[in-house]
């Protein structure tokens, strides 16, 4: 019986890992969507100190910045880029056993200056808490990226 119960969440745990649709992200009013009311986003627009991420700070022009931010994403394990703009850039990150989808946003509003503010938002499309997942991944691109402006 017990192994029944545990294959059948096993079985809904998968199903809802792939099959979450994209929630409506992007820019809207000049910032990146808000975070719900969950521990399993950060955001570098929120005042919510449990879910506020520092945008980071290159220098570079925005095209530079991002397409060095494309390069970077293109070669991170179970990455997709499936939005690129001017001024905008949306990967999703798949995780290796359940197959849950992240959504990460990169947003340049300054795009004729060469100093460019990179914000940011990680967030899981399922579940509540994500055990820190999307701010380490948004740490470990900040450090990426810090070093190579050194």
């Amino acid at each position: 019986m017990k192994k029944s119960m545990l294959a059948g969440l096993c079985c809904i745990l998968l199903g809802t890992g792939c099959a979450s649709t994209p929630p409506p992200l992007g820019v809207k009013n000049g910032q990146l969507t808000p975070c719900p009311d969950k521990p399993n986003c950060v955001n570098s627009y929120t005042s919510d100190k449990a879910q506020y991420v520092a945008p980071i700070q290159l220098t570079g022009t925005t095209q530079s910045i991002k397409n060095n931010i494309l390069t970077a994403l293109k070669e991170m394990p179970n990455s997709t880029v499936t939005a690129t703009q001017v001024n905008y850039v949306r990967v999703e990150f798949t995780s290796s056993i359940f197959r849950f989808v992240d959504d990460v946003e990169f947003y340049f509003p300054d795009t004729n200056t060469t100093e460019t503010t990179v914000h940011l938002r990680s967030a899981s499309r399922v579940g509540y808490s994500d055990f820190g997942v999307n701010r380490k991944r948004i740490q470990n691109i900040r450090d990426q990226f810090v070093t190579l402006s050194e």
